[in-house]
C-alpha cells in the first residue's frame, strides 16, 4: 500500500516561525535603541532564533551604532542551557571566540571590527556565564566544551574553524579540539596554564596568586562577593597579575576600561553567572585528570599561545603536552588582559596565524 506523501507545511511553518521570531527580536532591538539604528543589518541571520532569557543583554550594545551596524546578538538553547552568541561578517572562514574569567564576550568587543574582513566572526557567552542562561552538568571544561560543539553544530559551524581563546576559555577550546578534531583548524591561545600531565593545579597554579585559593572556597566566595560584585571585580582586575599577594596600600590602575567593569558587574551580578565563575576553579583538578587523558592523542592541528611579559616558559610547555607543535611567545610589558592592553598585537598575532586567502 502506498504512503501518502510527507506534508511539507511543518517545515515552512518552522521556517515561517524562525522569520517571524527574528524580526520580532529585530523590533524589540529597534525599539529600544534611541538612536532608532536598525540591529546588524550586515550581519548573518541568528539560526534558530529564540526570544533571550537575559532581559539586559543588550545593556552594553543599545546604543552602540557601530556594533549594531557589524554584529547581532542571538540566542540558541542546548540541551537545556540558553546559548549566548554575537556573530558578524559572511567571510568564508569561521572564527570563534571565547572568553576568560571574570569577562564574556564582551572582552573582544573592541577587536571583532578588526577581526571582520573575510571572517564570519563568533563571539560566546560560555555556558552559565555572561547572558547564557541555565546551569550546565558540570563546571568541567570537557562538558563546558560540548555546549559549545553542540552550538556551533547547530549554527553550521561544523569543521575547519579558527578558534581563539582567552583565559578557562582556553581550557574549554583545547577540550573541544581534543574530542571533536574535525571541528578544529586551528587554535590560537592566550595566557592560560593547561593543566595535564606535566602541569599540576594545586602544586604549580594555585600556588601563582591569591585568587585560585579564595575562588574555590564553596561557598565562602559566593556568599562574600554576593552584593557586592563591582567592588571585587575592580580589587581583582587591579590584583590580577601573577605576581603573589597585593601588598599593603598597593592600589595600581586598573588595566580594564570603565565600561568593561560595568558590563562585566551586570553579568556576575547574575546569581548563576557567580557559581559558574567560581566553578571553573572547582572543577580544575578533574580538568587536570582528564586533559592527561586526552593528551594521549596529541592534537595536529596548528597552535600558537601568546602570554602576557615572561610566561611563555611557563605556559608552553604544557601547551606543548597537548600539542607537541604548538608554537609561542610573550608579549612585552604586558599583563593578563592582552585583548586590552595590547589589542594591537593581539589582532597581528591572529591575522598572522590565521591568513584570510
Amino acid at each position: 500500500m502506498a504512503h501518502p506523501p510527507t506534508p511539507r507545511f511543518p517545515l515552512r511553518l518552522r521556517r515561517l516561525r524562525a522569520l517571524l521570531l527574528t524580526l520580532l527580536l529585530s523590533a524589540t532591538a529597534f525599539a529600544g535603541t534611541a538612536s532608532g539604528s536598525p540591529p546588524a543589518p550586515s550581519a548573518p541571520p541568528c539560526v534558530d532564533p529564540e526570544v533571550p532569557k537575559s532581559k539586559g543583554y543588550d545593556a552594553a550594545t543599545r546604543h552602540d551604532t557601530a556594533f549594531n551596524r557589524d554584529f547581532r546578538h542571538c540566542f540558541t538553547t542546548v540541551r537545556g542551557v540558553q546559548m549566548h552568541y554575537v556573530v558578524g561578517g559572511t567571510g568564508p572562514q569561521t572564527m570563534v571566540l571565547l572568553h576568560g574569567w571574570p569577562e564574556s564576550w564582551y572582552e573582544y568587543r573592541d577587536v571583532m571590527p578588526r577581526l571582520l574582513p573575510g571572517r564570519t566572526v563568533v563571539a560566546i557567552d560560555l555556558p552559565g556565564m555572561g547572558d547564557s542562561t541555565g546551569r550546565p552538568t558540570a563546571y568541567t571544561k570537557t562538558v563546558l566544551a560540548g555546549y559549545v560543539h553542540d552550538l556551533l553544530d547547530r549554527i553550521g559551524a561544523r569543521r575547519d574553524v579558527r578558534f581563539v581563546a582567552h583565559d578557562f576559555g582556553v581550557g574549554v577550546t583545547y577540550a573541544l579540539a581534543a574530542q571533536h578534531r574535525e571541528q578544529a583548524g586551528g587554535l590560537f591561545l592566550m595566557d592560560f596554564p593547561l593543566v595535564g600531565e606535566n602541569l599540576s593545579f594545586a602544586t604549580d597554579v594555585r600556588p601563582l596568586s591569591w585568587h585560585f585559593s579564595f575562588n574555590v572556597q564553596d561557598p565562602l566566595a559566593e556568599r562574600l562577593v554576593t552584593g557586592r560584585v563591582g567592588t571585587f571585580l575592580d580589587y581583582f582586575f587591579r590584583h590580577s597579575q601573577i605576581s603573589g599577594s597585593p601588598q599593603p596600600g598597593d592600589d595600581p590602575p586598573s588595566p580594564i576600561p570603565p565600561r568593561s567593569l560595568d558590563e562585566y558587574t551586570r553579568v556576575f551580578s547574575r546569581p548563576q553567572v557567580l557559581r559558574t565563575g567560581f566553578g571553573l576553579y572547582r572543577t580544575w583538578s578533574r580538568d587536570e585528570e582528564e586533559n592527561k587523558r586526552l593528551q594521549r592523542v596529541p592534537l595536529t592541528v596548528p597552535v600558537r599561545l601568546l602570554t602576557q611579559d615572561g610566561l611563555t616558559d611557563l605556559m608552553l610547555p604544557p601547551v606543548r603536552d597537548a600539542a607537541p607543535g604548538a608554537t609561542g611567545t610573550d608579549v612585552e610589558g604586558a599583563g593578563h588582559w592582552l585583548l586590552e592592553e595590547r589589542p594591537d598585537r593581539v589582532v597581528a598575532e591572529v591575522d598572522a596565524f590565521y591568513p584570510v586567502r
